[in-house]
């Protein structure tokens, strides 16, 4: 019970994280929205707000490096179709509320061990994407430099469509990404 309730405040808040950043996950915020009652955050979380935050952060990389790992073996063009359908579906579902937690956290960042911290998140799906594109016969050095561009183009993208409240520059900016992988796959 006790480890139930501490998950559904990291998903809690690595979902307001991912709507309205670190100003929008504060522990009230994280209280309302998760129905955990008040005392279980400083004992699940004793050193408080940013270790609440940090944990959210670690959530929202896992959960796509999950998605990530099911995608090995796969062609260059899935590894990229699958990362999009990931970003598509956040924005779809949330009817482009929310985004990425990691960013959102990393805009916000206060301390240079909140950056080091998000950045740790980021090169650990640029490390796995390039080991999935080095898995497609890419090399090495294409491999890490397009999941570089396919990390900042998918984030931007999803920040376009959010402010724009439409999928019309997420679909464009894929469309790139898709032939960007046709094109290292052929080579």
């Amino acid at each position: 019970m006790s480890g139930e309730v501490r998950e559904r405040m990291i998903e809690g808040a690595m979902g307001l994280l991912a709507r309205g950043g670190p100003q929008a996950a504060s522990f009230s915020d994280v209280l309302a929205a998760t129905g955990a009652p008040r005392g279980s955050l400083y004992h699940h979380f004793p050193n408080g707000k940013r270790e609440l935050i940090e944990a959210a952060v670690d959530r929202a990389g896992m959960v796509l490096t999950d998605v990530l790992s099911s995608l090995s073996g796969a062609s260059l063009e899935r590894v990229v179709e699958g990362f999009l359908a990931i970003w598509r579906t956040v924005l779809t579902r949330s009817q482009f509320e929310a985004g990425c937690a990691v960013v959102a956290v990393t805009v916000a960042a206060d301390s240079e061990e909140q950056l080091a911290y998000t950045a740790r998140v980021f090169q650990s799906w640029i490390d796995q994407l390039a080991n999935l594109f080095r898995e497609g016969g890419v090399s090495s050095r294409e491999a890490h430099a397009f999941a570089v561009m396919l990390v900042a183009s998918v984030e931007g993208a999803v920040a376009l469509s959010r402010a724009e409240r439409s999928l019309e520059p997420f679909e464009t900016v894929a469309r790139q990404l898709i032939t960007q992988a046709r094109t290292l796959s052929s080579t």
